[in-house]
């Protein structure tokens, strides 16, 4: 196989409600799509995927701009018309490129979709998933109000959501916590502190061991493990990494030390759906339950989430939730839905859903096409 040409395109979709983190706050989220053709024997076959990086290296050092250039100017020109037959041998014609890992997933997953239309598979079947379903919790900003919160859990529980996720950071958390935790004593409840914390902060995080949640997730720095390791010896609450993780090796080096009991897998975050199985991989054999974290893809990444969430390993309920809870209108059709909590896996082949031409079209603020 070989690629005959790139589009990427810049694509900016607003928000329902504005998402607030213990670093930021959007109203709306710009994403690099990535289109390739590949052709094989006479034969050419199209696949979609997407860049689901930050507008601002608040999250992980790359943006949507350092994605674009890192396409345009190096994993493009060194994959372009050279030969290829697994995904294996894709990404090791662009093994120099150090990190970048949200700009390698664009393109590996738009490969990845040609390679499921050429063997007319579906990509869940493709990467090995097991379940004809994916549990879907959902994941909620920081409020300045804290009727609105308890009003948001209260509308997404009755949606029939599995678990919810709240956003915390120093001030903003064991009181939010208790107030949700006395609404709703059963609901599946965790947190997601982005780095905001500090080991000084232990006993702040061990006031939340109370509450019954099911992780902590990345409280620490976003490259740490050590700290991590000494924090989850004084906690009963599992501590989950997110940030600190990129590959199989950085899952496997936080595993033995202790670092973690949790996993949270984004596709975008390890460089794509091969280094994504691989941690799920690692963590089966360790026996650490994983789950599929999300990064507000549009219909292309979080279709792909979906099909990564499929495999054994994801035994918690992840972020991918329907995309009508962040976007009045997807870019495919049909749109990524959860029903009653679960989001069905798709049985059609490649990602499962048609990108729409005329939504891509109306909100690409940028386009480029790339041939040999």
């Amino acid at each position: 196989m070989r690629i005959d040409r790139v589009d990427l395109r810049l694509v900016k979709l607003p928000l329902v409600r504005p998402f607030r983190t213990s670093s930021s706050v959007k109203d709306h989220l710009t994403h690099v799509l990535v289109r390739v053709e590949v052709s094989e024997a006479g034969r050419s076959f199209v696949g979609w995927g997407e860049c689901a990086s930050p507008a601002d290296p608040y999250y992980c050092p790359e943006t949507y701009e350092t994605c674009w250039h890192i396409l345009k100017d190096f994993l493009v020109p060194l994959t372009l018309r050279r030969e290829w037959s697994t995904i294996d041998d894709l990404v090791r014609l662009y093994r120099l490129v150090k990190g970048n890992n949200f700009a390698k997933a664009g393109l590996e997953m738009a490969c990845w979709d040609a390679l499921a239309h050429r063997d007319r598979r579906p990509l869940a079947s493709l990467l090995g998933a097991t379940r004809a379903e994916v549990l879907s919790g959902v994941s909620l900003g920081i409020e300045d109000d804290m009727g609105a919160t308890l009003d948001q859990v209260e509308r997404h529980l009755a949606e029939g959501y599995r678990r919810v996720k709240l956003k915390i950071a120093p001030g903003h958390d064991v009181d939010l916590v208790a107030a949700v935790r006395a609404r709703f004593p059963k609901v599946p409840l965790q947190v997601d502190a982005n780095s905001a914390y500090s080991l000084d902060d232990w006993k702040a995080l061990k006031e939340l061991d109370r509450f019954d949640l099911l992780l902590i997730e990345q409280p620490l720095a976003h490259d740490d493990i050590i700290d991590h390791a000494t924090l989850q010896k004084r906690l009963k609450t599992p501590v989950c990494l997110d940030e600190s993780i990129h590959s199989a090796d950085d899952a496997r080096k936080a595993i033995e030390i202790g670092a973690c009991r949790v996993i949270n897998i984004k596709v975008s975050r390890v460089g794509g759906l091969l280094e994504a199985k691989r941690v799920h991989d690692v963590c089966v054999a360790f026996g650490v339950p994983v789950w599929c974290g999300g990064m507000h893809e549009f219909g292309i990444g979080r279709a792909a989430n979906v099909a990564i969430a499929a495999l054994p390993g994801f035994t918690l309920p992840g972020d991918v939730s329907g995309s009508d809870k962040y976007y009045r209108e997807d870019i495919v059709r049909p749109p990524v839905l959860a029903h009653r909590g679960a989001v069905p896996v798709p049985t059609e082949v490649g990602i499962g859903h048609e990108p729409l031409l005329e939504v891509i079209d109306r909100q690409t603020l940028r386009s480029l096409e790339v041939r040999p």
